[in-house]
């Protein structure tokens, strides 16, 4: 046999060979019949779809504000010469906090006043020597022109007295001034100046004063919140509003709504709300960071299932229901309040469907399901 026969007959023997193994006309599917696998049935927990009252919470971060607050500045010029407060004092409104050197201030309303004192004698003179130019005047005995002169010279003093009066109200102001009072109640803090410090009208901070008890809290709402703390606002809810401290705990007096803000911000679209809280221990302080829950009881049922049971595809929420062919449908719901391991739904599903819990992601719609877990349903 030559070199190109013994190829030939190794070639043939190799495809016998491959066709007695199945070769390419072996397409039956293996492990039974065609479909067998997708009637499988799927192992999942389920749960019923009930109702009850429930208790929603809603939490914000937000900060502590001061209902007043403001910075006390020099109105005058000079030398502290008193601090009658301690820093960090309780101050009740019109009690004195600073006095600033008074004699100079005082030596201006005395010379205000011996100035005004002046204008005025003055002024009586020159009406007098009127009243006499008058009389001759009557009798052709005077040239007019200097009855002229004399009623100019009464209208004169008579400004002069004028300004007598406004520099005279000008220098007790100042006086007033030099001594610097508490314009509200509330807590001071620390003195940004000792005594013998000089200090410059209009622009030397000396301290800040807060109102400390009420106090508030303020924090950012959604905009699709409004409607709810209008409500709020106007005390039209059982709704309790309390905040968490930094530490946690919580703080023992409830607050109220107070201010709303009055536009929302379009880049973030949120709004300011303002609550307002009793604070007679000063716990709250000023700049503090806490968390404000408004807590929430619903005055009828309201449909709840298991938050573990929904998904969320493209920004819409879902879940699988389980009907009478024990096949899931695939259904788009929308979600109300959170509470723990439930959530609150208010529209896409009914009172008494079956809903899968475990084993969702592994579903398809008209997937075939069996229960696992009948002992979590929900009632």
């Amino acid at each position: 046999m030559n070199r190109n026969q013994l190829l030939s007959a190794l070639l043939i023997g190799s495809g016998l060979l491959w066709q007695s193994c199945g070769g390419p006309q072996d397409n039956k599917p293996k492990g039974g019949a065609p479909g067998q696998q997708a009637d499988m049935a799927m192992p999942v927990s389920t749960a019923i779809v009930g109702k009850e009252i429930v208790s929603g919470l809603k939490s914000y971060p937000a900060s502590v504000v001061p209902l007043q607050e403001t910075e006390i500045r020099a109105e005058v010029t000079g030398y502290i010469t008193n601090i009658f407060v301690a820093d960090g004092a309780f101050v009740s409104k019109g009690q004195r906090l600073y006095e600033i050197d008074r004699v100079r201030y005082q030596a201006a309303v005395d010379q205000a006043k011996a100035s005004l004192e002046i204008a005025k004698a003055n002024l009586d003179r020159v009406q007098k020597d009127l009243q006499r130019y008058q009389t001759l005047a009557e009798k052709d005995a005077i040239a007019k022109q200097t009855l002229d002169y004399a009623t100019t010279d009464v209208n004169n003093q008579r400004a002069q007295v004028q300004a007598a009066e406004a520099a005279l109200t000008t220098a007790r102001t100042n006086l007033q001034r030099s001594t610097i009072v508490a314009p509200f109640s509330g807590n001071i803090g620390i003195s940004q100046v000792r005594n013998g410090a000089l200090v410059n009208a209009g622009t030397t901070l000396l301290n800040t004063v807060s109102s400390t008890n009420p106090i508030a809290i303020e924090f950012q709402i959604n905009e699709k919140d409004i409607p709810e703390f209008t409500k709020l606002q106007a005390g039209s809810s059982s709704t309790q509003i309390y905040a968490s401290m930094p530490d946690g705990s919580r703080y023992e007096e409830s607050g109220r709504i107070v201010t709303i803000d009055r536009a929302v911000d379009s880049q973030t679209g949120t709004l300011k709300v303002r609550a307002s809280f009793a604070n007679g221990a000063n716990a709250l302080r000023a700049g503090m960071n806490t968390t404000l829950n408004v807590e929430s009881t619903s005055t009828q049922e309201e449909m709840v299932i298991p938050y573990k049971a929904v998904f969320e595809q493209l920004g819409v929420f879902n879940v699988y229901t389980v009907n009478d062919s024990s096949k899931v449908e695939l259904k788009q719901i929308v979600l109300g309040h959170k509470l723990a391991d439930k959530v609150v739904v208010t529209s896409g599903l009914e009172v008494g469907q079956k809903i899968v819990v475990d084993g969702a992601t592994s579903l398809r719609p008209g997937a075939k399901v069996a229960e696992n877990n009948a002992e979590n349903k929900q009632k």
